[in-house]
């Protein structure tokens, strides 16, 4: 009987071996096709008025001492629309938290998951991680994964600035998403 048993884990273990040796591992990647989707919103950021979609939770004490409030962190739960009026087609969420992480340039470190919560993407996110020059026309950051049918996806955004006021810090972005997955 101990025998037996030997046998059948030897032969169970040659099996596995196998399955998971590199080459088959190059086989199944193989197998899977990649698809690359394009997906452009509007990031409208709201920091004034009584229902503001991003607020400040932290700052330094020298903040508001510094001509690009370093050390400043903002929450933020702001609309993604289809075009770049407000009341446009509402697309999803972008949640997450960004701080301006320059002394001398005014750049913000970006960590937000664009939630979908309408269309074909509907439940599915992708998560950007990444330093915004935020006065720059046009600025490139990683995209850094996802979940749904963005699930291991990587990528890079595009964001061009639509509407900025510079009195209370509102703005409304474009953004162009590039995706692999």
């Amino acid at each position: 009987m101990g025998n037996l048993w030997l046998l059948l884990i030897t032969i169970t273990s040659l099996k596995c071996a196998h399955a998971f040796h590199p080459e088959n591992m190059e086989f199944i990647k193989s197998q899977q096709k990649e698809k690359t989707t394009n997906i452009q919103f509007y990031f409208h950021d709201t920091v004034s008025g009584k229902n503001p979609s991003a607020i400040k939770v932290a700052e330094s004490a020298q903040t508001q001492k510094s001509p690009t409030l370093f050390g400043a962190i903002m929450m933020a739960d702001d609309p993604l629309t289809e075009g770049p009026d407000p009341k446009s087609q509402l697309l999803g969420r972008a949640q997450g938290l960004y701080g301006s992480a320059g002394q001398s340039e005014m750049c913000l470190i970006m960590v937000m998951n664009f939630a979908f919560t309408h269309g074909i993407y509907n439940g599915s996110s992708v998560s950007l991680l990444g330093k915004n020059s935020a006065l720059s026309p046009v600025r490139e950051m990683p995209i850094i994964g996802g979940t749904g049918v963005f699930r291991f996806v990587r990528g890079y955004a595009i964001a061009k600035t639509h509407w900025f006021d510079i009195t209370t810090g509102d703005a409304i972005v474009g953004y162009n998403l590039t995706l692999v997955h």
